[in-house]
């Protein structure tokens, strides 16, 4: 079967695309959020690219076999190291198990249909259950080898280039924003939110070469 000359891309958890800043236009990506403020500002930001407003993890469940390359970012606050805290203050709550439901779904359906996916998460404060790769900050659940990208960090007690801690809006700014137009979301949320827009580029970077390399070999298969 000849492969199409442009993959599907399907972004779940879209927030305001920090993941996908860097990959350029000509793409055709359908990008899915919740919040329908945020997902305005990615509509914005990222006109070319297809905004659904709904549940990420239903949408996947229904739509994943449409597509060539997923990334999906499932909300992390229920893994991640501040749990200790909130544990310790008598706020208790479990690690919430979409993503692995997510992991398992994409690597024993969708990988078997030749599509590469990525499930990106924070580094937690348990072992997790499905052994990750690891880049920056973010755990990674992918069916290719995820780049490593040295000396990205971006939040609060994140180091900038002179060495020195930075404050909040310093670091964020670093992602290279301007939030300015818009209102009716919180922007530093958003903001930490993101992935570094250059660990997001070398992922995608590496999934659009693998498939660039199968539909060359499938055009001279088939061609």
């Amino acid at each position: 079967m000849k492969m199409k000359p442009r993959p599907k891309i399907l972004n779940l958890y879209g927030g305001i695309g920090g993941n996908r800043k860097l990959w350029g236009g000509g793409l055709d990506i359908t990008a899915v959020e919740i919040d329908p403020n945020i997902a305005a500002v990615y509509a914005a930001l990222w006109r070319e690219d297809r905004v659904i407003v709904a549940d990420a993890h239903e949408y996947l469940l229904a739509h994943y076999d449409e597509y060539d390359f997923i990334w999906s970012s499932p909300p992390c606050p229920s893994h991640s190291v501040t749990n200790h805290f909130l544990n310790a203050q008598g706020i208790r709550r479990y690690p919430d198990m979409a993503l692995y439901q997510e992991i398992i779904l994409l690597e024993h359906f969708f990988a078997k249909g030749g599509g590469k996916y990525v499930v990106e998460s924070v580094r937690g404060y348990h072992t997790p259950l499905i052994p990750p790769q690891t880049s920056g900050r973010h755990y990674f659940w992918a069916n290719f080898k995820i780049p490593t990208v040295e000396g990205v960090k971006i939040g609060r007690m994140a180091k900038l280039k002179d060495g020195n801690r930075g404050d909040k809006k310093n670091n964020l700014d670093a992602l290279g924003f301007d939030l300015s137009p818009f209102s009716g979301i919180d922007k530093d949320k958003v903001l930490r939110n993101c992935v570094s827009p250059e660990i997001g580029l070398a992922i995608f970077q590496a999934a659009k070469g693998i498939y660039e390399a199968q539909r060359a070999e499938a055009g001279t298969l088939f061609g």
